[in-house]
């Protein structure tokens, strides 16, 4: 049997373990579909309910992010104990998210060169509108390179408390992960602080287990309020588009991750995939991989990945590595630049693709996250969203399903790295994750 049809299977029984996530995905789609069809008749009111229900899920589960991700990382870093050993946790994780990354950001590149998805929506731009974009592009693409520093200075906190309090997730995960090495440092003084650590950590999951009860009616809500904003046509003018989008999040996942697995661990991802289901399912329903990391980490931890590699690795790619959104965001500029007929030189290309896994590791893990950083990929060629109104308004219209599409992909290829790093480093219990029966319900 084909590598594909074994993954399918295997996510088909994800999803019949995991039913009433899906059937509250299903169920959303066809009542987002009614309320759109009946929007004259339908109250207001409706719609506003299940985005307050669909809220509410996502203000739930990541009341729970910072305490969990500054928790696991400390927890992970200082109990891997030989310093040698966790800068071998640390570069290997970072040559593998660099290169899932940049394979991303290569075939959305690729695809959107080829297939053009902005072509078709140039007639909906106004000629002189387009005329002073590509002016400003000519103009300042050049100027506007020395904000790499600066984006990079950014990073570092001058105020770690600060940072938490505005949930700016880099700055937070740059100071722990310093902190945390420094804890290793000490030694045995650092019990203290590392076992108020590890109490926060055990009751964040804790919590997290009494959230997920909510999970099937959380995502229903999140997924019907979706659809009945926008509806099925919508997806016409901009339908290239969305079907290069597809494409290329369906070769990153079919094709790049089983093809990564194998090349770097013995990791079946067909096992892996239906192992991680209840969480991929939830990012689809949430588009917030923030929300999804608690579950991410229980999944991969109940099946098999060890506590020592899940709490360091997850926490830390949840908030840096980013490739299904890298993907999403170099499709979307090249679309704008198609849209608004600006030439793209090869230069120009590589630029976009380079701030595209740059943009993306500053994306905070929450709905429309993605399009909110592709800024940053703009402001490179001299421009701002706010020049680009029209061709936003093509990206903002499917916006949450892409959300939902890049999402999943995000959390995937977390889960992927950190079984590949596991396997490498003998920390993975393979009896429980190919045992499928075994499996302890997550939610």
């Amino acid at each position: 049997m084909k590598l594909h049809m074994q993954i399918l299977i295997a996510l088909g029984l994800g999803i019949k373990r995991n039913w009433h996530i899906f059937f509250g995905i299903i169920a959303g789609v066809l009542v987002g579909i009614f309320l759109y069809s009946h929007s004259g008749s339908v109250s207001s009111s409706v719609l506003n309910f299940l985005t307050f229900i669909g809220q509410m899920f996502i203000r739930l589960i990541q009341m729970v992010v910072i305490p969990l991700v500054v928790s696991a990382i400390i927890i992970g870093i200082t109990s891997v104990g030989d310093n040698k050993q966790l800068g071998k946790f640390g570069s290997k994780m970072l040559i593998y998210y660099g290169i899932l990354t940049t394979i991303a950001v290569t075939i959305g590149s690729v695809l959107a060169l080829i297939f053009k998805p902005g072509s078709g929506a140039s007639h909906y731009i106004s000629a002189n509108i387009a005329s002073d974009v590509q002016t400003h592009v000519a103009n300042a693409v050049q100027q506007q390179q020395g904000k790499i520093l600066d984006m990079f200075l950014g990073f570092i906190p001058n105020n770690p408390l600060e940072a938490l309090a505005h949930g700016n997730m880099v700055s937070i995960i740059l100071f722990v992960v310093i902190f945390a090495l420094a804890l290793a440092k000490v030694g045995d003084v650092n019990r203290p602080i590392v076992s108020f650590f590890e109490s926060v950590f055990a009751a964040t999951m804790k919590v997290t287990d009494w959230i997920m009860l909510f999970a099937a009616p959380g995502v229903f809500a999140l997924t019907a309020s979706a659809i009945a904003s926008f509806g099925i046509n919508i997806f016409g003018p901009i339908s290239k588009y969305l079907l290069v989008l597809l494409a290329g999040f369906a070769i990153q996942m079919f094709m790049v991750y089983p093809i990564f697995l194998r090349c770097f661990s013995k990791v079946s991802a067909p096992i892996l995939f239906s192992a991680i289901a209840e969480a991929t399912m939830v990012a689809f329903g949430t588009a917030s991989s923030s929300a999804t990391l608690p579950l991410t980490i229980a999944c991969c931890e109940k099946r098999g990945i060890s506590h020592k590699i899940s709490s360091f690795v997850l926490p830390l790619g949840a908030t840096l590595n980013f490739d299904g959104t890298a993907l999403l965001q170099t499709v979307a500029v090249i679309f704008l630049a198609q849209a608004y007929q600006i030439h793209l030189t090869p230069y120009m290309v590589i630029s976009i693709a380079l701030l595209a896994i740059i943009a993306s590791s500053t994306c905070a893990g929450i709905p429309g996250g993605g399009l909110i950083t592709i800024a940053l990929i703009l402001n490179g060629l001299g421009l701002t969203p706010e020049q680009l109104v029209a061709g936003f308004a093509f990206l903002f219209t499917i916006e949450r399903l892409t959300d939902m599409l890049r999402t999943t992909l995000n959390v995937t290829s977390d889960a992927v790295v950190a079984a590949t790093i596991a396997d490498n480093e003998n920390e993975i219990n393979y009896d429980l994750l190919n045992n499928p029966k075994a499996y302890e319900e997550i939610a």
